[in-house]
């Protein structure tokens, strides 16, 4: 990549970045603005940005700045220094000398500004119409209490405990649950395929909730149901009429003679019904050599006599879960010989079957003797030792697992839940679901400070402004909805953040005032200057361990 390509790189990251900011940062200084304006205090500087002022124009006694750092703004307040000499004429307009009321409505209007805020993009979203996933399970071993309960892969969810469900969001929350208990849960779904109904009554069991963010301390369970299927990513066998034809390991077949499939199971049925005397075309999306985005794929194979019945496992397929698609520089399986596209066959002698065997096989290292490894390369078997070494993972809820690893990653095979768009034309049903979700979005916010004080979560979660820059980069790329939805659930940080009890903070100057109330006078100069250093200091130590947090995961640390 050239230096242009950067350049170009940096700045379609920085203006999305730019654009979330400066909105969330307007927003939360034009609400002081205008509680200050109302409550009759002298606003001097209204400005988004801090540092130089690039930009400024003055009307009547305010100067609207766009200064150079844009990573925050202030509104400066005629007399908001206790400590300034103001003359008897001036205390009227002076925020110093406003009654305590007053003082707090003006502090708490920032806050309150970016909450009400984030109401209106979701509800601008409902509108919208905004992706969710579809109310479908996915795949349901045989061997499992689900299929024993009567759910099958692809039935479509609909109605649990006779409550419509629209999304599978909505299946989860009626498992959820305050207490530890069992819940007896009657299912109506579709069957895939035929689409007729069927009644599910089953028990759920009550397990701790996998989602540390959410106010629900357990969920209900019924052990083998997933929104979640195997994928149709392949790997080719060396030596197939396919791998001839030019298919590859980590191909994802899309259709079979045109008829579309999107998972793992639906590709035998497929095949069964195709006749072996006629061509064979599998369209794929791959990626080959100097492509940077896969691509659409067409072969077509001739009938051959020797092959009676289409299977995958004649056809030379089968799921790319056990191949690797990297082996990480510097790790134990790099040392020991292991290559990207290796097929994995045994682990101390056991067969694997899928990935999961992997890491149970891996993670079960006694710290002794080194593992004994076999792989199919080119066609040949090569067996290897790897020493496992202990690593730290990041797990997708938030918390570490110290566990052994070799460094390896599979070519995945998980094909996503299909997604739909939810969306009302109902102005006030639109507006019901900006306040839900605003009011979902901060109870999981201040579930991740508590989670964090319990240690349940990785203080390695907190980010900071560059994490902030990809997150609004990628959402902007994906598409306007992610990108509001993004915008909304920082603005619902910022209102949290900001009220917390720190001293420089809105939430610090508010404890102030409470206190004031409280005593019946303001605290000392000397007393509030030393929080506000101490607050001070919290605040940049924050911003230095997240920015810190950030470049670790930047760099892969």
């Amino acid at each position: 990549m050239n230096i242009f390509s950067y350049l170009q790189s940096g700045l379609s990251a920085i203006i999305p970045f730019v654009i979330l900011l400066g909105i969330l940062i307007f927003v939360h200084e034009l609400g002081h603005f205008l509680v200050a304006r109302w409550c009759g205090v002298r606003v001097e500087v209204f400005s988004l940005g801090f540092g130089k002022k690039l930009l400024k124009y003055k009307k009547g006694d305010t100067v609207y700045a766009l200064s150079m750092i844009p990573l925050g703004g202030y509104v400066k307040m005629f007399g908001e220094q206790p400590g300034d000499h103001i003359a008897e004429e001036d205390k009227k307009h002076s925020f110093t000398h406003k009654n305590v009321w007053q003082r707090i409505a003006v502090v708490l209007a920032g806050p309150l500004m970016n909450f009400f805020f984030a109401i209106v993009i979701f509800f601008a979203v409902a509108l919208i119409g905004e992706d969710a996933k579809t109310p479908v399970t996915g795949d349901i071993a045989a061997s499992s209490p689900a299929y024993a309960a009567g759910f099958r892969s692809g039935d479509k969810i609909v109605s649990i405990n006779e409550k419509p469900v629209t999304t599978w969001e909505d299946f989860q929350k009626g498992l959820s649950l305050k207490e530890n208990h069992d819940l007896h849960i009657d299912v109506v779904v579709q069957r895939e395929g035929t689409g007729e109904e069927a009644k599910i009554a089953t028990t759920a069991k009550a397990e701790p909730n996998p989602n540390v963010l959410s106010s629900f301390e357990f969920m209900a369970n019924v052990d083998g149901l997933t929104p979640y299927s195997a994928g149709t990513t392949i790997g080719v066998l060396g030596g197939s009429p396919l791998a001839a034809l030019g298919l590859k390991t980590g191909d994802t077949i899309t259709s079979l003679n045109g008829q579309k499939v999107s998972y793992w199971r639906q590709l035998e049925p497929a095949l069964e019904k195709l006749n072996t005397k006629e061509p064979l075309t599998i369209e794929v999306l791959g990626m080959r050599e100097g492509d940077k985005v896969e691509k659409p794929i067409t072969v077509t194979l001739a009938p051959l006599e020797s092959m009676k019945t289409f299977t995958m496992q004649g056809l030379g397929l089968e799921s790319s879960e056990l191949y690797l698609s990297k082996v990480i520089d510097g790790s134990p399986a790099q040392a020991a010989g292991l290559h990207a596209m290796d097929r994995l066959v045994t682990i101390n002698g056991v067969k694997l079957q899928k990935w999961d065997d992997v890491i149970s096989n891996i993670k079960s290292f006694d710290g002794k003797n080194p593992v004994d490894i076999s792989v199919l390369r080119d066609g040949q078997t090569v067996s290897l030792k790897i020493t496992p070494k202990m690593t730290t993972q990041m797990l997708p809820t938030g918390t570490e697992e110290k566990r052994y690893t070799i460094g390896i990653a599979p070519i995945a095979n998980i094909a996503a839940p299909e997604l739909m768009v939810l969306r009302t034309s109902n102005i006030g049903d639109a507006l019901v679901r900006g306040v839900q979700k605003t009011w979902d979005v901060s109870v999981m916010t201040v579930m991740s400070f508590v989670r964090l004080f319990q240690a349940k979560i990785s203080p390695k979660n907190i980010g900071g402004v560059i994490s902030i820059g990809q997150a609004a980069s990628e959402t902007f790329k994906i598409g306007i909805t992610q990108f509001l939805q993004m915008m909304a659930i920082i603005s619902v940080n910022l209102f949290i953040l900001n009220l917390m009890p720190v001293p420089v903070l809105d939430g610090g100057h508010l404890v102030f005032y409470i206190i004031e109330i409280v005593k019946g006078a303001p605290l000392s100069m000397k007393k509030m200057e030393v929080a506000q250093q101490v607050g001070l200091a919290i605040l940049m130590s924050l911003m230095i361990f997240a920015l810190f947090n950030d470049f670790t995961r930047l760099l892969g640390l």
